[in-house]
């Protein structure tokens, strides 16, 4: 596996690629990787003939410093697993990489409610530093296709939106979401649960099991009533818990007319907030 920590050597060799007609595959990542990140990694292997993996901890997207603090840092870690994978290529940027001084890297995206909803009401800010590090990534890395995964759907929604918006030349590839054996969505967070907690916390994939069977039969305004009930137990803080179309994030009105309806919900479990996401039609 190539490690690169410079974009000019990152870029030397991914133009060498390309040049010798070679597909590049992308799987951006913040590290702390698991088993959800590397069905990322093998998708993309099986796709293309060169996969790059970034790890950077972005600081524009985190609106509480204290977050930034605690995310988990396992580089030696990552790269063990990176290499099991036989990832191709590893970026590891520092910051004066990715936002250098001088370069411009703001967005002025159309994105109506998308950044605005659920995670955009609790965590202001977020996606205009997630947009701003993933268009900054692509135009560093040049990949064909960018994989993501649809635990963060909101996210991948206005990634979507702005490659469309940008006319971006990358195909992205939504993965679905990697779970444990007991139904919990895999994530970099889990970690720092404590063990009592981590037992109860399929209850977030337990209320929204209980959402998809329902949403044929009841009114989602009253799924959601029951879903935000149900997850308030002992320990644990629902933030909101959303039915929405799977295009406008917008609440859906029209059950039978929608093509793809996404139910999503943030959780606080003790002190460590938890996300998750169920396609619940189309």
């Amino acid at each position: 596996m190539y490690l690169f920590k410079r974009v000019s050597d990152l870029q030397r060799y991914i133009t060498s690629q390309r040049d010798q007609q070679k597909s590049v595959g992308f799987v951006p990542t913040m590290g702390a990787l698991h088993e959800g990140h590397l069905t990322l990694i093998e998708r993309s292997r099986s796709e293309n003939d060169i996969t790059v993996c970034s790890i950077f901890v972005n600081p524009t997207q985190f609106n509480d410093k204290k977050d930034l603090d605690k995310y988990p840092r396992t580089t030696a870690n990552d790269i063990s697993l990176l290499t099991q994978k036989d990832t191709e290529v590893l970026f590891l940027p520092p910051p004066s990489e990715v936002y250098p001084e001088g370069l411009d890297t703001k967005l002025d995206l159309k994105m109506g409610q998308l950044d605005k909803v659920m995670e955009g009401e609790f965590r202001p800010g977020h996606f205009e530093g997630m947009a701003q590090v993933v268009k900054r990534l692509l135009d560093i890395v040049n990949p064909h296709h960018l994989y993501m995964g649809q635990k963060d759907y909101q996210q991948l929604t206005i990634v979507r939106s702005m490659i469309k918006q940008l006319d971006l030349p990358v195909k992205l590839v939504r993965c679905p979401i990697k779970r444990e054996a007991d139904g919990l969505a895999m994530s970099s967070r889990n970690v720092r649960l404590k063990p009592d907690i981590r037992k109860r916390a399929t209850i977030l994939s337990e209320t929204l099991k209980k959402a998809k069977t329902k949403i044929d039969k009841v009114d989602p305004k009253v799924i959601q009533q029951e879903a935000m009930a149900a997850m308030a137990i002992p320990d644990f803080k629902p933030e909101y818990f959303r039915i929405v179309d799977g295009v406008t994030l917008l609440p859906v009105v029209d059950v039978k007319n929608a093509e793809e309806i996404v139910a999503c919900t943030a959780v606080w479990a003790g002190d460590v907030r938890l996300i998750d996401n169920m396609i619940l039609k189309g």
